[in-house]
């Protein structure tokens, strides 16, 4: 069955006219706040009908990781609301019916794998008169296998969800009017094909131009409350795609979802001639929590305090300050108006919390004559922020004593005082130190094979001869890994870009446990908001060198700035101490940023002269969610050409950070990182410093913590 439309009207018009044609909804309300039909996964990943996206947009946070099979493709997809109003997919694509490359040696029989990055943004949140509106780009950043632009509408009707939207490129191959921005200028009229550079770059200037088509559907979610049933019109003819020609027998697609728990399970019959099916686990980053085993905060109600300093049991304090406030006592002065206590929070990772149990401690073991308490947080064994506590005005919030209480507002945080700073006896922190670590790290996508890992274990320690001066070593022992299987060695090959980063095979499969840095480290104040450090030895993997480092953040700020200057040699990798002849100097000016108008998001720009001496900047762009959980991505833009640079045109990746306390029942402040890199070339790679002050002075700001 193939469906009909005897009109040539303006696109832009008809989608207009059609998105605004529900008038009633379910709601009553100016603005909805549920949906009947709550939004499932399309094909390719994203919020949709079967092949189609729809306007919606789930909750922030909500995560779908999904597999699905559909006759010549398999899609692996992963999709994250980053806001209410942005939803992001990233997804590989299986083509059966293709393999990788020609050369057998090179990639044998695996079937042809391809990267896809798609983004929606939210316009309009629906109302009781106007739908959801929203526009979205899909793989808008890399080869452009399924590339297309799209402005859709969705309208809840009772049990119904109605969607409706205009397409350009994949989207809109059925052509079933003409391109309305043909009437402001001709260059819409025709889609430039092919992709720019090696792929990886956004073609800008292929948006919107081309044919364009009718997609939409209708969503019922049916009285048994698990199973949700999909009727989809589609407006792909399935005349360019890269598995080849497909047949299509009906633009009308079908499709169910079932869902149990945490899971979607799909089925559909589309272009009336394929079945398809699908899996997809779905929680949310954001509300995602572990429950704990902890005890509550020290209750003031019998409070019970010693009437003199004299008096205070301070072997109990400091005890109890560990045991019951997560913090680690590396110096205290107690005198009669003010108590200080210098230390590490290891345990709770909202500030206000641990902030609250360090209070009610010291306002039960000390005596009514100490009007303040300082809780100096140290980082590396510098004293960062001092949190002043007024004691009389705590007590007060803590035992509830009016019904405006608020604890949160009878402390501040500022920098540490030369007072407080030169009152610092640090002598308790000299001596060895030692620590474990997991690593893990991972690339998607290769030619070799679809995945390649690392994993292990970083066995590090060291000495510190004072709270500035330290020699640190680490090793890493790999317990397993395929890296084996990466070919990209071309050792005897003239390569215009040094190779800074594609050796990688010969550094991880000829060190199972080898050497990861051993260095000499000094940091200090360089004044109240300045910190500085120099640092030596064998610095990553593989690099050694000397370099060092500013960063200027004060207290609470949105900003900080940083500058590193590195002088580094290769390391080589078929013997843990030796170097190779490959040197460079690598620096960058870095920014760091958290915009006001984007809430818990850091931005960071890192401008300067990069491993393989290219120059350009890095920009990071990070995400916190109320869990703790941290999604990031970051991309380099250097002086390498697409052409050098090879596949993938520049460099680029991605990150999830996620809180141990997430797994554990007690309160932790760790955390484990997991990265995604698409495709590691050597344009645009930075140095893995070993130390970072923006991570050293976390505290002053926090983000990760």
């Amino acid at each position: 069955m193939s469906a009909y439309f005897p009109y040539k009207r303006s696109a832009l018009a008809l989608f207009i006219s059609s998105a605004c044609m529900f008038p009633v909804a379910a709601e009553t309300e100016s603005e909805r706040t549920e949906l009947a039909v709550e939004p499932s996964q399309m094909v390719q990943g994203g919020a949709g009908l079967i092949q189609t996206p729809t306007a919606r947009m789930r909750d922030e946070g909500a995560f779908a990781a999904s597999y699905t099979d559909n006759g010549e493709y398999r899609f692996w997809s992963v999709s994250l609301q980053l806001y209410d109003w942005m939803e992001a997919t990233a997804r590989y694509t299986d083509v059966r019916t293709r393999l990788y490359s020609d050369v057998d040696s090179f990639s044998g029989d695996q079937t042809l794998k391809d990267k896809g990055l798609d983004v929606k943004f939210r316009l309009w949140k629906e109302s009781y008169y106007l739908p959801d509106i929203s526009v979205g780009f899909r793989d808008f950043g890399g080869t452009g296998f399924f590339e297309s632009e799209y402005v859709n509408a969705s309208k809840s009707i009772g049990p119904f969800d109605i969607h409706l939207g205009v397409g350009w490129g994949y989207l809109g191959t059925a052509s079933d009017f003409t391109n309305p921005f043909c009437e402001f200028r001709e260059s819409f009229c025709e889609r430039p094909t092919g992709f720019s550079g090696e792929g990886g770059k956004i073609d800008y200037d292929q948006f919107f131009k081309g044919s364009a088509a009718i997609f939409g559907g209708i969503e019922y979610q049916t009285p048994w409350e698990p199973l949700t049933l999909k009727l989809e019109f589609e407006g792909n003819d399935y005349t360019q795609d890269r598995a080849g020609v497909l047949e299509q027998d009906s633009r009308w697609n079908v499709g169910a979802v079932y869902r149990l728990d945490n899971f979607d399970f799909s089925l559909n019959y589309q272009r009336g001639n394929t079945v398809g099916f699908g899996v997809t686990y779905r929680f949310n980053m954001n509300t995602i929590t572990q429950l704990k085993f902890d005890k509550p905060p020290k209750s003031l109600m019998a409070r019970r305090a010693p009437e003199t300093i004299d008096e205070v049991d301070k072997s109990r304090l400091y005890n109890t300050l560990y045991r019951s406030g997560g913090f680690a006592l590396t110096d205290a002065n107690i005198t009669e108006k003010e108590a200080t206590f210098y230390g590490t929070q290891y345990a709770y990772r909202d500030q206000d919390e641990a902030i609250e149990r360090i209070g009610r401690i010291a306002a039960a073991e000390l005596p009514d004559s100490v009007e303040t308490y300082h809780v100096i947080d140290n980082s590396g064994g510098l004293p960062m922020v001092d949190t002043q506590i007024d004691a009389e005005a705590f007590i007060d919030a803590a035992r509830y004593e009016s019904l405006e209480a608020d604890i949160t507002q009878t402390y501040t945080r500022t920098a540490p005082s030369e007072e407080i700073i030169d009152a610092y006896d640090a002598s308790n922190i000299e001596g060895l130190f030692y620590s474990a670590d997991f690593f893990f790290t991972q690339s998607f996508g290769n030619p070799e094979d679809f995945y390649l890992y690392q994993t292990g274990l970083i066995l590090s320690g060291g000495y510190s001869v004072n709270n500035k001066l330290s020699f640190i070593s680490s090793m890493r022992v790999t317990l397993l890994d395929n890296f084996d299987q990466f070919n990209f060695l071309v050792d005897n090959e003239e390569t215009s870009v040094p190779r800074v980063r594609t050796r990688v095979r010969e550094y991880v499969t000829e060190n199972p446990i080898g050497l990861d840095t051993a260095f000499a480290h000094y940091q200090d104040s360089v004044s109240e908001n300045l910190f500085g450090q120099v640092y030596g030895g064998y610095l990553e993997t593989m690099f050694a060198g000397v370099g060092g480092e500013l960063l200027y953040r004060p207290v609470d700020s949105h900003f900080a700035f940083g500058i590193d200057l590195n002088y580094v040699k290769q390391r080589d990798p078929y013997s843990k101490l030796a170097t190779i002849d490959y040197e460079a100097i690598t620096g960058h000016a870095s920014v760091y940023y958290r915009p006001p108008f984007l809430e818990d998001t850091q931005i960071t720009a890192s401008v300067g002269q990069f491993l393989a001496k290219d120059k350009g900047v890095n920009i990071d762009f990070a995400k916190r969610f109320d869990s703790g959980i941290i999604v990031g991505a970051y991309a380099a833009f250097t002086d390498v050409s697409s052409e050098e640079y090879g596949e993938g045109s520049f460099t680029k990746g991605f990150y999830i950070s996620i809180p141990s306390d997430l797994f554990l029942l007690q309160p932790s402040k760790g955390r484990g990182s997991f990265p995604w890199v698409p495709i590691a070339r050597d344009g645009g790679q930075m140095l893995r410093r070993p130390v970072r002050l923006i991570d050293t002075t976390e505290v002053r700001s926090p983000f990760f913590d």
